[in-house]
């Protein structure tokens, strides 16, 4: 499917002002005005965060009641324990939290639910298990706003929490002893979009200033801050920039012998925001996924050469097992769609007898990316009981979509991009005709994917010197993407497809410049064009390097015959 390429309209006269103060060049000045970067301070701290660029933790709310708790636990040396998640925000949350207060002398616990068990966030038997363990103070990373009843619980069985997260509250707060969380409707914070593992480090950023150590007890984790933010997919602007960009930093010379295990066992060389999200997070969240979190978070907090190697052959193992079940899934998913004919409806509801829990999510984003609709993938049990999660497109919410349709459903939650749903197999049929209509009332059928590109640039502008610049614009993520850029009239030099025909490669000329392009999982374009045709491209700029030689490449994310 095409896509609606809108390309930034430029200010000539602003990008030459840039050039002239900063010292940048074209294609730096365009993107940083594209993203709104285009004042001295906004460039500096873009281009050049430091530690100064952190906001005082104390601006959130009820940080100081959080922190003079936390101390009395110190100094007590109370029985404390972190609640987490599963996935790798929570995972790094909990690392990041216990490594400072064990500097801090305080050794913690730490209690991780089973993704496929006990599902996310706090349920009451875990708080009686804490509880009947002696455990005073519980301190919640990345989840508990949403835990109300949970929390009253603990609260009578003489428990206390404090909560630190970073999703969306309800219409109440959890009556914790301190809620620590940015969303929060009072809050003042100038920055809401911390991820969970965020939230953790600005707590610990204020135990360090309130126990006036130095700054280098907080800022060690750094590393291990970054990979949770990265991996989380929030913005990565405003403080999550800093913590990101002074986090890699850190990752690349890491002394957390976990990390440095699972990034060497992944095969990356190049260590940046692409090698945490690609190589690191999905054998963290693979744990998750599998029922083995703690696994995880062990790696993590080892310091032992030998536990650490076993517990990486473990992580490396779970990932390719995770691999084999999604794409067990996704094929018989698409046979499914294809036989029934599904990808004709405006959405896609399909499911499968015990496809498994921890991986749906991922099919029905891939099943999303397919056929551009948005998706609900089900796992049906043996009593007829349904679970399953849902992706959407951009332009239709789809947490709004199945408040239309939740007399069929015995349960949801998620946001607009995002759904989990339970529902029971009677109901499937009745559940496809609702969200069918929802969909067509939004006509999703008239939602274009939109590629936003940075600039219209001609070849002769392009050499490895200013591909190189860009890497000022990294670490890249949500927010702040890999700029791409149009390129028009471009002739085919030569064409074919790789690795049996899944992918398109290309050399491409625009008077007598060459330059090759690679289109993944383009391969079929490789019989609708041919030597000679004219072609507009828009596609990222890349050096590839392949037997020491490094050669320009566009990677491509659209392509059309030139008008």
């Amino acid at each position: 499917m095409n896509k609606k390429w809108q390309i930034y309209e430029t200010d000539d006269e602003k990008i030459e002002e840039l050039k002239e103060k900063y010292k940048l060049n074209d294609l730096l000045a365009t993107i940083l005005i594209n993203r709104g970067i285009d004042n001295e301070e906004k460039i500096r701290q873009f281009l050049e965060p430091t530690r100064q660029d952190f906001y005082n933790p104390y601006l959130m709310k009820d940080m100081e009641i959080a922190v003079e708790r936390i101390v009395k636990a110190i100094e007590s040396q109370e029985k404390v324990i972190i609640y987490g998640d599963y996935d790798v925000d929570g995972i790094t949350s909990t690392t990041v939290l216990k490594k400072f207060l064990k500097d801090l002398g305080l050794e913690v616990s730490y209690y991780i639910p089973n993704r496929l068990n006990e599902g996310y966030g706090l349920n009451n038997k875990a708080i009686e298990k804490i509880v009947n363990e002696g455990y005073s103070l519980m301190i919640t990373v990345d989840c508990g706003i949403s835990a109300i009843e949970e929390i009253d619980y603990a609260n009578s069985l003489g428990l206390e929490t404090i909560v630190t997260d970073h999703h969306e509250p309800g219409e109440v707060l959890p009556k914790a002893l301190a809620v620590v969380d940015n969303k929060r409707k009072d809050s003042t914070y100038p920055f809401r979009d911390l991820a969970g593992v965020g939230v953790a480090f600005k707590l610990t950023q204020a135990l360090g200033m309130k126990l006036e150590l130095k700054e280098e007890a907080y800022l060690k984790y750094l590393d291990i801050v970054c990979v949770g933010t990265i991996s989380d997919i929030v913005p990565l602007v405003d403080e999550n920039r800093v913590i990101t960009k002074l986090g890699l930093l850190l990752v690349r010379q890491t002394k957390n012998m976990g990390l440095k295990s699972i990034i060497n066992s992944s095969g990356y060389n190049k260590i940046d925001s692409n090698t945490i999200s690609f190589g690191v997070a999905p054998r963290i969240n693979a744990c998750g996924r599998m029922g083995k979190a703690e696994e995880a978070l062990e790696l993590l907090l080892s310091t032992d050469i030998y536990e650490v190697n076993e517990l990486t052959k473990k992580l490396n193992e779970h990932n390719r097992e995770r691999q084999e079940i999604e794409k067990s899934i996704y094929e018989s998913a698409v046979e499914k769609i294809e036989k029934n004919h599904l990808d004709e409806n405006r959405t896609i509801v399909v499911g499968g007898e015990d496809w498994h829990h921890g991986v749906i999510g991922i099919v029905s984003s891939k099943i999303t990316d397919m056929y551009f609709k948005p998706s609900i993938l089900l796992s049906f049990e043996e009593n007829g009981t349904g679970k399953g999660s849902g992706r959407s497109i951009p332009g239709f919410d789809l947490h709004q979509a199945l408040t239309k349709c939740q007399d069929t459903l015995e349960k949801f939650g998620g946001h607009s991009m995002a759904v989990g749903v339970t529902i029971k197999k009677e109901n499937l049929e009745k559940f496809r005709e609702e969200f069918e209509k929802v969909a067509a009332e939004e006509k999703t059928e008239d939602i274009v994917p939109i590629l936003n590109v940075d600039s219209k640039i001609d070849l002769n502008s392009v050499d490895k010197d200013v591909i190189e610049s860009l890497k000022a614009l990294e670490p890249f993520g949500e927010a702040n993407k890999m700029p791409i850029f149009a390129f028009k009239n471009l002739r085919i030099d030569s064409i074919r497809a790789l690795s049996e025909g899944k992918h398109l490669k290309l050399t491409l000329k625009e008077d007598n410049i060459i330059i090759n392009a690679i289109g993944f999982n383009m391969g079929e374009l490789a019989e609708e064009y041919r030597i000679g045709d004219k072609i507009d491209v828009a596609g990222v700029l890349e050096i590839n390097t392949f037997n020491g030689v490094d050669n320009l490449q566009i990677n491509i994310k659209d392509v059309m015959k030139s008008i």
